[in-house]
């Protein structure tokens, strides 16, 4: 029984060593790729590479440096995936890519709905914010605003 389970605990190993990947800069984090929002990050394939294929264009960007490098570029916060096909469609690559904040040099402040995003690096300021975080903003204060009405006139 113990051979059993040492056995069957043993094979997602088992099928990772015996999975061919191909080389890129870093290996990718569990869950994909990591990209910070508005960084590039180097892709290097195993073979050449004719055709790249982005999920959504909106949440991350490609570029072909060369024939074996790509350079992925983070547009939006969001996930999507990347699919690398060589001259005969064969597939190279397939990857999910997660695009975020730099954590590290981040801090965020809540007062009610409006969020304010502070890069620190050395000093505070205001961070870069997409379209969507200012758009998500705007549409949290209004409906905070609307139960607040609703809220006050439960009152009188």
């Amino acid at each position: 029984m113990a051979l059993r389970a040492a056995f069957l605990a043993a094979l997602p190993l088992m099928a990772v060593a015996f999975t061919a990947a191909p080389a890129h800069a870093e290996p990718p984090a569990q869950g994909g790729i990591e990209v910070i929002l508005n960084q590039a990050r180097i892709l290097k394939m195993s073979r050449p590479a004719a055709t790249v294929i982005i999920g959504n264009p909106a949440v991350a960007d490609a570029t072909v440096h060369d024939a074996n490098t790509i350079v992925l570029t983070g547009q939006a916060f969001g996930r999507t995936n990347i699919v690398v096909l060589d001259q005969g469609g064969a597939p190279i690559f397939d990857e999910q890519i997660s695009v975020s904040r730099d954590q590290l040099a981040t801090v965020r402040i809540y007062r009610r709905s409006i969020i304010e995003t502070l890069s620190c690096d050395p000093y505070c300021e205001s961070a870069y914010q997409t379209p969507a975080e200012i758009e998500s903003t705007r549409e949290r204060a209004r409906v905070n605003a609307m139960f607040e009405e609703n809220a006050d006139a439960d009152l009188f």
